[in-house]
């Protein structure tokens, strides 16, 4: 496929197909669907589009700053109520259903894969929620005009940080609330920010072989 080119969209019943619906343990108001075996989800999108996937299926996994960012909203669901919210880097969805599910008036999901697209989809549905507004890759345009942005897990490298970092300050000098979920990496930067919530939350990277360890995660506010 030429790089220029859009990859084609997927088709929800893939998604269906591939994962199994479970309850995040910070969030069990929420359905998710997540990878029961993720080597298995690999190969699958492999056959799907005919080559190696280039990242993981970050769509299959309820990560930690996305959980703690969809319990915040839960908790206090005034951040959201009546308000267009983004949630950049969206993933699964978990954190636009929880914004739907907090009664924001209008929600759209940003991701760069077409899978994650077909997910949130998936996941809107399952848990009975209006239809989201799918976006690709923001972060090469100015910030939309919405109320709140929700980034949960977003600063995964360095690389990644130094992109989303910026626009998301642009988009609080436009006047956005901006919330980040992160547990507890080392590109947050952390002296610039105001925590608002703390959770513990069962890290999803641990081996399967291995106990299930807490990861303290954070939701910030770009004050």
């Amino acid at each position: 496929m030429p790089a220029d080119r859009p990859a084609p969209p997927v088709s929800p019943s893939f998604v269906r197909a591939h994962t199994r619906p479970a309850r995040p343990s910070l969030v069990p108001e929420v359905v998710l669907h997540v990878a029961a075996d993720v080597v298995a989800l690999w190969e699958a999108i492999e056959v799907e589009r005919g080559t190696p996937p280039t990242e993981p299926p970050f769509w299959a996994a309820a990560w930690p700053g996305g959980q703690a960012l969809a319990r915040h909203v839960l908790d206090t669901p005034a951040t959201v109520r009546g308000r267009s919210v983004l949630d950049l880097g969206s993933g699964s969805g978990l954190v636009a259903v929880a914004a739907a599910l907090a009664g924001a008036d209008r929600v759209t999901a940003s991701d760069v894969d077409p899978f994650s697209h077909a997910a949130v989809a998936v996941n809107a549905a399952e848990n009975g929620v209006a239809p989201i507004g799918l976006l690709g890759d923001v972060l090469g345009e100015e910030p939309p005009a919405v109320d709140v942005v929700l980034a949960g897990d977003v600063c995964y490298d360095r690389l990644m940080s130094e992109r989303v970092l910026p626009w998301l300050e642009t988009a609080r000098a436009r006047g956005a609330d901006v919330y980040l979920g992160d547990p507890g990496r080392p590109y947050v930067p952390t002296d610039r920010l105001e925590q608002v919530a703390a959770f513990d939350v069962p890290d999803t990277e641990s081996a399967p072989d291995l106990p299930v360890r807490l990861r303290r995660t954070t939701v910030w506010r770009l004050p």
